[in-house]
């Protein structure tokens, strides 16, 4: 990181597209999804709209010509408070139906006449008061206007009253509504989430109101920009505990839990709890932390690792923001059914138990990494986002991309032996240029009206908005320098404290910062410089040609004939241009000159791949480098970049299987990462051809020295490598060497899990290694090793051990017992909802299971989506994940047949992921039918 304000010569070439020139012929492409939702679960008594309504009939041809046809709300009214008070019932009724009910007192202020009132109401059946859905009092010396009419707009979800006379401007008013709806298990708004401890079901009452959720619960106001101060109270069941944003202030025990005011806040982050958890807790700083959940996780202390990192991470972030910790309390939470791996509400977060509890003796490293970077993640957001939050989601970006940064900055701060600052490049940078490379990606920041209905909503919680976000974030820290940057970030907190900004507000704080710093200049304003990452797709290309000494960069595009036919308003830059700047910009060897090399002088651009773009040189300077002097990221980017250039068709695929041949010399974790995923395309474009045989023996040439390295450092795998990665690679290493039949490691694999099968309560297998050993076993094996693994998997009290087995019940090479995993999949009560969409992706990956599983949602898919995909933000992966191998023209009609299928349905928030996997399939075909040769014989002469 830079550490003073002028421009070092380590910082990447980032600096050179973000001042130099803009992305040629890049387009802000648009989805917008406005098809009706193909099916209603609401019925009277179980939270749907039901009720009486006093509004026509719907039409059949959505047309948004009336205020409550519109997806967002007037901006008439503003709320100021709201008083709310649930009581969700933990048993089921007569019916067999677990429900809530509730009243709520909005204090809402009129900023423009009008006669409507439209708040948001989902699934709520109202009580009617003299025949209307709501009651409406003044709280100023206005009288508030009588209700002519009231009613529920089931599309729009709202609740409409239309006035007899309009509202007074600059009069407050009050609305009371009182309400019932249904404590359901759908992961949505008030939701109902089960577990069993000794024997006893157990239910608990929670909530998940991002992005659109917070009206299943009650009718409110429910956009970001619509903050106001929310007083809880939870009516409550004996024997549990009520948990909201704030602490308690009153009790009457057992029975009724008031919360304090929070402070000015979203409806999204609101959070309520009913539940019979547990709890760990401690002060830092007279600041109070508790780690929450099932009484037996609290028990065997796997809250303990959460609790420890908290208050450091907060701390972090209280400098790094140079802003303290908003709240009194921290809560953390750890919920057995969780759609999202974690929600940032103020003050209760919200966790998938396999994001927040670590067991000491049987989870994994990587288990504790995940926590580590979940919980930086969410604590982020208690600043950014939550103290100062999006105008509305179109910018969701910032929100998300801000987090998916500094939470390896925070991760860094608590453990930092682990090196995790490194790892963004894996795990966000090289993961989002997949999808930022396709014709079909979209800006970080979309227009306002293209981002509407829920659907669109979620379809924005996706790999742009968290990985490129946080790719561009970074470049711009690096750019502007990581002391300049945090400067901006504090004073444009401290500025919008509790209030909504649009992502130039961001820019206009960092600029200052600049201009504030002595002697800093940067080429152009923060603005100029980043609305060329931000409101264009995609990323450029560098090419550097040593030879002449030129440079010169264009749009990169996974499948060089995908077609993007709107001109960029930034296509600013020209071929050969070439700045000052430039001479930052790049690692050179041996040689004082700039852009030229000659005899054994090679260049090196973009070093700890900083910036955003990808990089070619001429043939020349590919040849020339020496993996020895070049640092462990650039390694990863050199194989990155070469894999995918090839891909697209502008440097040899040759060339790039050249760049793993030094692979068995290599042993650092995130060259080998990058080498693996990259060759894991190849795996899925040829396993069920004539190249999986030379690929393998390649493979296992390569992986072989490898495998050596760690069963020597391990001593003959009784001990784990002392490095943080070097354990990621040891698993690695054990995983590619049996794939690819390494006799001695798949003896190794059958002799640890035999001795599991023989004694269940003494397991033979290191955590970290549990994963990989799991799945190699089961595919190996048959219906005795798939059984036992079921009934460990049905046993598990970890969820992360739950979630190893899970995965690799997916591994067996058995049909019909895939096709049976299958059927289990949506079954909630063999595997939990938060999971049917993973474990389908997990069978899809399996070469046997991959057809099996594209069958199965081909046939399922309207239950599926009206079950499991409406509203997840994670549903777009099913598509991605199922459709992954697809490099057939068969298969290519027969996604297309399943899309015009399936119009009538709909798609939801896997809308744009369709479009995506049609245009990768597409791209898959052309790219197999140019190359299968060349790699057979490229393979088969490399693997002798």
């Amino acid at each position: 990181m830079g550490k003073v304000y002028y421009i070092s010569k380590n910082v990447s070439l980032g600096i050179l597209v973000l001042a130099a020139i803009a992305l040629a012929t890049i387009i802000a492409l648009s989805i917008a999804y406005d098809k009706e939702r193909a099916k209603n679960r609401g019925k009277p008594g179980d939270g749907g709209t039901g009720g009486s309504s006093t509004s026509p009939p719907p039409t059949t041809h959505f047309t948004p010509k009336e205020p409550w046809d519109r997806y967002r709300l007037p901006d008439s009214l503003v709320p100021v408070s709201y008083n709310v008070t649930l009581w969700p019932r933990l048993e089921p009724n007569t019916d067999g139906l677990y429900i809530f009910t509730g009243n709520s007192k909005v204090v809402f202020s009129c900023v423009k006449e009008t006669d409507l009132i439209i708040i948001h109401c989902n699934k709520l059946n109202l009580t009617t008061f003299s025949g209307h859905h709501a009651k409406l009092s003044g709280l100023s010396e206005a009288a508030a206007p009588s209700i002519q009419k009231s009613w529920l707009v089931e599309k729009t979800a709202y609740l409409v009253l239309r006035l007899h006379s309009s509202l007074t401007v600059g009069a407050t008013y009050v609305l009371h509504t009182e309400f019932q709806g249904e404590l359901a298990d759908d992961l949505e708004g008030f939701y109902r989430s089960e577990y069993t401890e000794d024997g006893v079901k157990k239910v608990v009452a929670t909530s998940q109101m991002q992005a659109t959720y917070a009206r299943k619960a009650f009718p409110c106001f429910d956009e970001p920009a619509l903050k106001a101060v929310f007083n809880v109270i939870i009516i409550h069941s004996r024997g549990t505990v009520a948990l909201s944003n704030k602490s308690v202030i009153d009790g009457v025990p057992v029975k009724v839990t008031t919360f304090e005011p929070t402070k000015r806040m979203s409806t999204y982050l609101l959070a309520f709890i009913v539940s019979d958890f547990v709890k760990e807790r401690r002060l830092s700083n007279s600041l109070q932390i508790r780690i929450w959940a099932r009484k037996k996780a609290i028990d065997d202390r796997q809250g303990d690792y959460a609790l420890n990192v908290t208050g450091p991470i907060l701390q972090f972030y209280e400098r790094y923001y140079n802003a303290t910790y908003p709240l009194s309390k921290s809560d953390q939470i750890a919920l057995p059914d969780f759609n999202a791996g974690a929600m940032e509400n103020w003050g209760l977060v919200t966790y998938r138990e396999t994001a927040l509890l670590y067991d000491p003796i049987l989870s994994s490293t990587g288990n504790k990494e995940r926590i580590t970077t979940v919980i930086s993640h969410e604590l982020a957001h208690m600043w950014f986002g939550n103290l100062v939050t999006l105008q509305w989601w179109n910018d969701l970006w910032l929100n998300e991309g801000f987090a998916s940064y500094v939470e390896y900055l925070g991760a860094d701060y608590a453990e930092p032996t682990w090196n995790m600052k490194d790892q963004i490049v894996l795990y966000d940078v090289h993961k989002v240029f997949a999808v930022d490379a396709l014709a079909s990606s979209h800006p970080l920041s979309r227009r306002a009206e293209e981002v509407n209905d829920p659907s669109q909503i979620s379809e924005m919680f996706n790999t742009i908005s968290y990985s490129k976000g946080a790719a561009v974030l970074r470049m711009l820290s690096e750019f502007l320098t990581e002391p300049v940057f945090a400067r901006g970030l504090s004073s444009y907190l401290n500025t919008f404290a509790f209030g909504n900004t649009v992502y130039t507000d961001l820019w206009d704080h960092l600029q200052q910062a600049v201009q504030n710093t002595q002697g800093m200049q940067i080429p152009d304003t923060v603005h100029n410089i980043m609305n060329r990452w931000t409101l264009q797709m995609g990323f450029p290309v560098v090419t550097v040609d040593t030879s002449t000494g030129t440079i010169n960069q264009k749009h990169f595009l996974l499948d060089p004939e995908s077609v993007v036919d709107r001109p960029s308003e930034f296509n600013s830059c020209r071929a050969g241009v070439i700045d000052p700047m430039f001479s930052i910009l790049m690692k050179r060897v041996n040689t004082n000159s700039l852009m030229r090399a000659s005899g054994q002088e090679w260049v090196l651009l973009n070093t700890n791949m900083s910036g955003y773009f990808r990089v070619n040189y001429d043939l020349g300077n590919w040849d020339q480098k020496r993996r020895r002097n070049i640092s462990i990221i650039n390694r990863a980017q050199i194989i990155d970049d070469a894999f995918n250039l090839a891909r697209a068709k502008i440097v040899s695929t040759t060339l790039a299987l050249r760049t793993t041949k030094y692979l068995s010399k290599e042993r650092d974790y995130i060259p080998w990462e990058s080498a693996l995923r990259n060759l894991d395309y190849y795996l899925l474009m040829f396993d069920r051809t004539e190249v999986y045989g030379a690929f393998q023996a390649y493979l296992k040439k390569q992986i072989q020295p490898l495998f050596e390295h760690f069963k020597t450092i391990t001593e003959n795998w009784t001990k784990v490598p002392t490095g943080h990665t070097d354990q990621y690679n040891q698993i690695n290493a054990i995983g590619v060497a049996c794939n690819t039949g390494v006799e001695s490691c798949r003896d190794l694999i059958k002799t640890w899990y035999r001795q599991w099968m023989e004694n269940p309560n003494q397991n033979p297998i290191h955590p970290n290694l549990k994963g990989t050993v799991y799945c190699r076993a089961i595919a190996f094996g048959g219906v005795e090793e798939w059984e036992f693994a079921w009934e460990m998997f049905k046993n598990a009290t970890l969820a992360s051990e739950a979630a190893r087995l899970r995965s690799a019940l997916a591994c067996t090479k058995a049909p019909w017992l895939l096709n049976r995993y299958l059927e289990y999949s949506l079954d909630p009560a063999k595997i939990r909802k938060q999971d049917a969409t993973s474990t389908i992706q997990s069978i899809a990956r399996n070469v046997v299971g991959m057809p099996l599983a594209w069958n199965f949602v081909r046939a399922r898919w309207s239950y599926i989506f009206q079950q499991y995909g409406e509203g997840s933000f994670s549903f777009s992966s099913l598509i991605s994940g199922v459709t992954q191998r697809f490099s057939t023209e068969f298969e290519l009609q027969e996604l297309k047949q399943f899309k015009e299928d399936n119009l009538h349905v709909g798609f939801g928030s896997a809308t744009l992921a369709l479009e995506q996997a049609i245009e990768k399939t597409t791209a898959n075909i052309r790219w197999v039918t140019e190359n299968k040769a060349h790699v057979l014989k490229w393979l088969t002469e490399e693997s002798t």
